[in-house]
């Protein structure tokens, strides 16, 4: 019996020392890499997006002050709700890309987060904005990124990026860019959302207004992100119910200011039609 048993208790003794045994992980599902791994890959991840202009045209930090302290202020908001996990371990930076045909955002490891101008101007109000915000910390916050792509590439791919592989680390990129995550994982995120905005001012669901704006759209050629996830009309009625459930109060949808944003932002779109996902 203890020759069994000795072995069972030197991996759980590996498993707690790489991080996966511990508070923060719990409910996260097995991740074979650390905090600290995922805060190298992403912040190697948008090393590789920042210096790629063409692909990826960031707005101006300097130029675009005004909006970046806005979307940087609901952040906030967002992150000193009590509710995130992760809040002082990741640096949660935030870049615009000008792209205003893409309805998308998307957050790297680490809390890496990116959002297209095609979604801030496609939302209506900021609580709908720290919904979808607040639904990519989420991802982040429960380490899909690393959960997913452990499975896709195996450890020894990303280790080869976090030690310095180049070619590895543009095809890890474009895959955590275009990355389709489960729906288990969409219905954690959406899920996580609420949880952000419960304590905060915001109606929690606003993340569900982005749905409702889709599914009043109609037409025959939904986002093809759709296709591989919950439909628009069953998160829109989760969204709704973790509020009810959670026993949300915050009604706030600050919708005036998130407009005067919105037209700051610039006029020019660029891009060809493409739906992301989300």
């Amino acid at each position: 019996m203890k020759k069994k048993i000795l072995p069972f208790l030197a991996m759980l003794a590996i498993i707690s020392a790489c991080g996966l045994i511990n508070e923060k992980n719990k409910g996260k599902g097995v991740n074979l890499f650390t905090v600290a791994d995922d805060k190298a890959l992403g912040a190697q991840v948008a090393a590789e997006i920042d210096g790629n202009p063409e692909q990826f045209p960031l707005l101006d930090s300097v130029e675009y002050a005004e909006v970046y302290e806005y979307i940087y202020e609901v952040r906030d908001n967002i992150l000193n709700s009590g509710q995130v996990d992760y809040k002082d371990e990741f640096d949660w930076r935030l870049r615009i890309i000008h792209d205003d045909s893409t309805l998308n955002a998307f957050c790297t490891p680490g809390g890496y987060i990116y959002i297209y101008t095609g979604i801030l101007k496609f939302l209506e109000s900021e609580d709908e904005f720290a919904g979808v915000l607040g639904h990519e910390i989420g991802h982040a916050d429960m380490r899909h990124s690393t959960r997913q792509m452990t499975k896709m590439f195996g450890v020894q791919v990303l280790i080869s990026v976090i030690a310095g592989d180049r070619q590895m680390l543009s095809e890890i990129t474009s895959a955590l860019v275009n990355l389709s995550f489960s729906r288990a994982h969409e219905n954690e995120a959406d899920e996580r959302s609420v949880k952000y905005l419960c304590p905060t001012e915001y109606n929690s669901a606003g993340g569900a207004g982005f749905f409702e704006k889709l599914q009043a759209m109609g037409g025959e050629s939904p986002p093809e992100f759709l296709s591989t996830h919950p439909s628009p009309e069953g998160r829109i009625e989760k969204f709704k119910e973790h509020k009810e459930t959670m026993q949300c109060e915050g009604d706030e949808t600050f919708k005036t200011r998130y407009e005067e944003m919105v037209a700051k932002l610039p006029t020019t779109p660029t891009g060809g039609p493409n739906s992301g996902r989300h």
